[in-house]
């Protein structure tokens, strides 16, 4: 007997859905890519349990007991304050301060503080609110605002300790493959390999027809094609995928996708046109089709004040704070070889406009650019391959001095660029002032870099420094233009001394 065509092809349909709701289920039985996540959101609970716990000890022993009449005991109040502990944790969920590090490999502390701050701030009011409106409790203003301040540091500060603490377990790591081999999923796989801050291991990537693989990728290979992912998952104990680029058809790419969120692994996609988003680019919706938005490169004239005037208010502390270093560093490099104190380099600054920028001189006098030049020239292509040193870094040995060295590597020779903030050609943060004869390999929308203020500090310098190519670095300097906020500002200040500390140990 034959099997009419139209119930074989629904009993097909019925078996892959089957198979599907097989993995969906199982999938949420046992959430494979959620390792990461039970282990840091548990440690992140504890941290902020102890230090809103503390907080409010200090502030208790501090201003003393806040009930009229002493009608309860210190203990009996601090027993009351636990009893909210649960709603300052809802809250904070609200806020999404559990959230994050398992969908991000790049989420820290410092991207916290903002959510952190709005937590305290609201949940300390609200309990005085309801204290105040109750009669329970008549808090004084000074115990509130030393309770919110305390909250603040203790609870930022544990969460750094308890992160620290979760990137040395093994549960932190995730196992990782790239679907993609062509030049867009090897970048992504050599900015993985570069990042182990990220507790990313790279096992391999998944492609069709795979490119020549780089020659910086190490001992990675390709484990197979995307319709064996699956099967790749259970075996190689997979948590995470980034789909870069691959060959295969959009629907099939859509099932794929499916079946690995329906196994609990964490799905990260490079979209198209990604050279032209920044990291925090918004996403909006038309009926559910999601769209992101990217915003001009332009400052409005508050937001210009505003930049000026942290620049001002950093760069004058700034200068107080490191003036015994300056005196210093000048002995050391006058002692190590003849020459000014001072390297003085015509750069271009916002609009391109020349200026002279200042830094502690690390060279010898005299030191020829034409290595320069070349080396620019080289690694504007993605596709160039690093140093010997694994970096896309200039050595120049035979040039730098010994404090030259130093300085260098601590990224210190930049500090006189504070009166280059002050004097208004830089600021604090922003794209890193370019040579004129590097805007000679420069794309049309690289100039987009120009539009804001150069600075001492950026997305460049805090997210990859010299394990990136000059293109890439230029494409940054453009993401950071593109999305300019306060608080992109503000973040990446923060982050700045990890990445200094981090180059320091030779981890960056």
């Amino acid at each position: 007997m034959v099997t009419p065509p139209g119930i074989a092809l629904h009993a097909a349909a019925t078996a892959e859905a089957e198979r599907r709701l097989d993995r969906l289920v199982r999938g949420r039985s046992a959430p494979r890519g959620s390792r990461r996540g039970r282990l840091v959101r548990r440690a992140l609970v504890v941290a902020d349990v102890t230090g809103l716990a503390v907080a409010f000890l200090a502030a208790e022993v501090a201003y003393g007991a806040t009930v009229p009449g002493d009608r309860l005991t210190r203990p009996q109040e601090f027993l009351l304050f636990l009893a909210t502990i649960p709603a300052w944790l809802a809250l904070a969920k609200l806020y999404k301060l559990y959230d994050r590090d398992d969908e991000r490999t790049d989420h820290s502390t410092v991207d916290d503080l903002v959510g952190v701050f709005h937590l305290a701030t609201v949940a300390s009011w609200t309990v005085f609110a309801a204290a105040w409106a109750s009669g329970a409790a008549d808090p004084g203003m000074s115990k509130l605002v030393t309770f919110w301040a305390l909250a603040i540091v203790l609870v930022t500060g544990l969460r750094v300790v308890a992160r620290t603490l979760c990137r040395r377990s093994d549960a932190y790591v995730q196992n990782t493959v790239v679907i993609g081999a062509g030049s867009v999923g090897q970048l992504v796989a050599r900015k993985l390999l570069q990042h182990r801050e990220y507790g990313i291991r790279l096992l391999g990537l998944v492609d069709e027809r795979p490119r020549e693989l780089r020659a910086d990728l190490g001992s990675v290979s390709v484990l197979g094609a995307p319709s064996e992912l699956p099967e790749l998952v259970e075996r190689l104990d997979i948590e995470r995928v980034v789909v870069a680029f691959s060959e295969d058809g959009h629907e099939r790419m859509l099932e794929l996708v499916a079946d690995l969120k329906a196994l609990g692994v964490q799905v990260d996609i490079v979209p198209r046109l990604y050279e032209a988003i920044g990291p925090h680019t918004s996403v909006h919706g038309v009926e559910g089709v999601p769209l992101i938005a990217l915003p001009a490169p332009k400052l409005f004239p508050f937001s210009r004040a505003l930049k000026r005037t942290v620049d001002l208010v950093g760069a004058s502390i700034g200068l107080v704070l490191f003036a015994p270093l300056f005196a210093v560093f000048a002995w050391r490099i006058r002692r190590d070889s003849p020459g000014p104190v001072f390297f003085r380099q015509t750069r271009l600054g916002e609009g391109m406009k020349e200026f002279e920028v200042l830094k502690f001189r690390t060279m010898r006098v005299d030191t020829d650019d034409a290595e320069h030049r070349e080396f620019i020239r080289a690694t504007m292509s993605a596709e160039a391959l690093p140093t010997d040193n694994g970096l896309y870094k200039l050595e120049r040995t035979d040039a730098i001095t010994p404090v030259g060295r130093f300085l260098r590597r601590t990224s210190l020779d930049e500090l006189p660029q504070l009166i280059n903030v002050l004097r208004g050609e830089m600021s604090l943060v922003g794209p890193r002032p370019a040579l004129a004869y590097e805007i000679e390999h420069f794309q049309p929308h690289h100039f987009e870099r120009f539009a804001v203020p150069q600075g001492i500090t950026g997305l460049w310098q805090v997210t990859a420094r010299a394990h990136s190519t000059f293109g890439e670095a230029i494409e940054m300097d453009v993401a950071y233009a593109r999305n300019w906020s306060l608080g992109l500002d503000l973040m990446l200040l923060l982050k700045t001394p990890f990445q200094v500390l981090r180059q320091k140990r030779g981890t960056a």
